[in-house]
């Protein structure tokens, strides 16, 4: 049974910086393709950042200012998320998907960042 948890969440002064954490179980996890999403209220969730074996990606908006890592022997991935604007404000969701399975993954429950002055 893959299970994810995130942590890391909490509410940030526009400018600050926070890091998010998501540690898996029930997985290899080394040769899994790791993402990072958000949710905004009345919005479409969107894919922030991703990270698998050789390719790192990012959404446009977040492009120099968030980092995506992992860490193999912890089976964690990482956001780091610096200059927040609040427009960043969302519920960030942590996914696992098994290498050659388009279309399938799984899920954390998400953790709340709040980008507010």
């Amino acid at each position: 049974q893959v299970q994810l948890v995130e942590s890391g969440g909490g509410l940030v002064q526009p400018g600050g910086s926070l890091t998010l954490s998501c540690v898996v179980s029930g997985s290899i996890f080394s040769i899994d393709v790791m993402g990072w999403y958000r949710q905004a209220p009345g919005k479409q969730r969107e894919l922030v950042a991703s990270i698998s074996i050789g390719k790192i990606n990012y959404i446009d908006s977040v492009k120099g200012r968030f980092t995506i890592s992992r860490d193999n022997a912890k089976k964690t991935v990482y956001l780091q998320m610096n200059s927040l604007k609040p427009e960043d404000t969302a519920v960030y969701y942590c996914n696992l998907r098994k290498p050659r399975t388009p279309g399938s993954g799984y899920w954390g429950p998400g953790t709340q960042v709040t980008v507010s002055s």
